[in-house]
């Protein structure tokens, strides 16, 4: 992803979907491939790896849960982006716990598609060469010193809200499950409820109107996601529907 175009694989069994994503993306600049069936796409990452994948779960050969866990105990770490018309709360989390960067429902709009996109791609590279200094709006997180300011004014937090502001920072603009988080600070047998305390107390700090977050917001039902600078906020306005 350096100078040539970024190549988005879409994996989707319906042709309309396919050519309307083709369109879409080769507008914005990417090049795309695609693949009706799990089986094409694992035949094309077999002999070389795009920088993203679009990958829808009703495949007619395999289910997209499966292919995309084959995909990750295999080392592949290529950022995936579920696009499905599934919306319960259990499918999601699934998705995000297999390991999909992130999960867009249909019908869906391509600005917010886009964005998403952008994350995902930035959020690998954040990986790979971590930053020690994290910002978005007027959130900046030191993450070798440990230091919290927002606005320019330092906020002090307890170590538990560090730490769960610490895991969204590294994964910012992508969702975290509940289940996802709770791992990382307190272990696998912790309540999702000493989680929502905690987040509503990191709210209160670094939120402007903690009612209405900014930086940090829920996904109902799933987990939290960390704002990242230019994530769409407002989709209502976003024409073209499929």
């Amino acid at each position: 992803m350096t100078g040539m175009a970024i190549t988005i694989l879409v994996v989707d069994d319906e042709p309309p979907i396919r050519k309307l994503l083709r369109v879409g993306l080769t507008a914005q600049g990417y090049s795309v491939a695609e693949a009706a069936d799990a089986y094409s796409a694992k035949e094309y990452t077999r002999h070389q790896m795009p920088d993203l994948i679009i990958l829808d779960l009703g495949l007619p050969d395999q289910h997209g849960y499966d292919l995309l866990q084959e995909w990750r105990q295999a080392g592949i770490v290529t950022p995936v982006v579920i696009l499905s018309s599934r919306t319960d709360e259990t499918g999601i989390v699934r998705a995000l716990e297999t390991g999909a960067d992130d999960y867009i429902t249909k019908p869906f709009g391509m600005n917010e598609l886009g964005a998403r996109i952008r994350v995902a791609l930035r959020h690998r590279l954040q990986q790979q060469g971590e930053r020690g200094l994290f910002q978005t709006g007027g959130l900046s997180i030191d993450l070798v010193k440990r230091i919290v300011k927002v606005d320019g004014n330092e906020v002090k937090l307890s170590p538990k809200e560090y730490e769960i502001l610490r895991v969204l920072a590294q994964h910012a603009g992508k969702v975290l499950t509940h289940q996802f988080v709770l791992r990382h600070i307190w272990g696998p047998a912790a309540d999702v409820q000493y989680l929502r305390v905690y987040v509503r107390q990191l709210r209160q700090k670094i939120e402007r109107i903690p009612d209405q977050p900014f930086y940090i917001t829920t996904e109902t039902g799933v987990g939290y996601r960390l704002r990242e600078p230019d994530e769409i906020t407002d989709t209502s306005r976003d024409q073209g529907k499929v």
